[in-house]
């Protein structure tokens, strides 16, 4: 099967030996994204998790953007939080992005993120037309 790296500058660049994603089969795959700031990834992260999962969703458009899809063709996310207690908060944003047919979703605690990130989500999606 062929596959294809998708790159934008739109996005942080990888920060490690990965792509932000990658399309096989009509799908794309998303690297999970951390609340970095594209055109300065040295820039401290924002302070709540409103403002990083915004930032996130920002970058995983581009991503989707850069492959020839977008947010509404994605069908799978994985949220990744360093303190559950902030669900709810990070929600509330996450449902701005997904008014309708949201992806399936899976959503798990972990000790820590990169850069000290509160928040990482990556996403499957089919593109335009698919």
């Amino acid at each position: 099967m062929n596959t294809q790296v998708i790159a934008t500058p739109n996005a942080p660049a990888a920060i490690g030996p990965y792509s932000q994603g990658k399309t096989v089969g009509g799908f794309i795959f998303t690297a999970g994204q951390i609340p970095l700031d594209p055109k300065d990834a040295s820039k401290p992260l924002p302070a709540s998790i409103q403002e990083q999962t915004h930032q996130v969703f920002k970058s995983l458009a581009a991503i989707l953007e850069a492959a020839g899809s977008d947010l509404a063709h994605v069908v799978k996310t994985t949220v990744f939080m360093s303190d559950l207690s902030e669900f709810a908060a990070m929600n509330e944003v996450y449902a701005q992005y997904f008014k309708q047919s949201p992806p399936a979703r899976s959503t798990v605690q972990v000790s820590a993120l990169p850069r000290g990130a509160r928040i990482e989500i990556e996403a499957i999606a089919v593109a335009k037309g698919g």
